[in-house]
């Protein structure tokens, strides 16, 4: 289920450095959760610099654009996991769009098993062993 979604501004990043930020942040999602690569998802949303305002500017008028993420979890994963997931991708887009980190968003949504679809079969059915671990260890911290 690890799926993350990156905000950027249009004609701020090459072409490679996006492509290198979704390559680098779904390695970085696969080890911080443990996760098969295959289960990862990395998408980039490009917005117009007239669409995008930071501090009140929009970016068109010289605001730097300041990068956002959101990356889904399934609910219980424990909280030091997110913590690293967190630093890990804010250090991704440090690393290869040269942003300043404390222009840099990120949040983590937990989603409810049962309210996340794989190949149309809620993850609560057919994750329920993984889900049922986690969350054993989760109430244990």
């Amino acid at each position: 289920m690890p799926i993350a979604h990156f905000h950027l501004v249009r004609d701020h990043y090459s072409t490679a450095q996006i492509g290198e930020l979704l390559t680098a942040a779904s390695r970085a999602y696969s080890q911080v959760l443990e996760s098969p690569m295959e289960r990862v998802r990395a998408f980039a949303h490009l917005y117009d610099p007239d669409t995008v305002a930071v501090a009140g500017e929009l970016v068109s008028a010289g605001a730097a654009p300041a990068p956002f993420f959101t990356a889904f979890v399934l609910a219980g994963r424990p909280v030091e996991q997110r913590d690293r997931l967190l630093a890990a991708l804010t250090d991704t887009v440090i690393e290869v769009l040269g942003a300043d980190r404390a222009s840099i968003r990120g949040q983590i949504i937990q989603l409810d098993p049962g309210d996340w679809g794989i190949g149309g079969v809620p993850a609560s059915t057919t994750r329920a062993g993984e889900i049922a671990a986690r969350a054993s260890v989760a109430s244990r911290s």
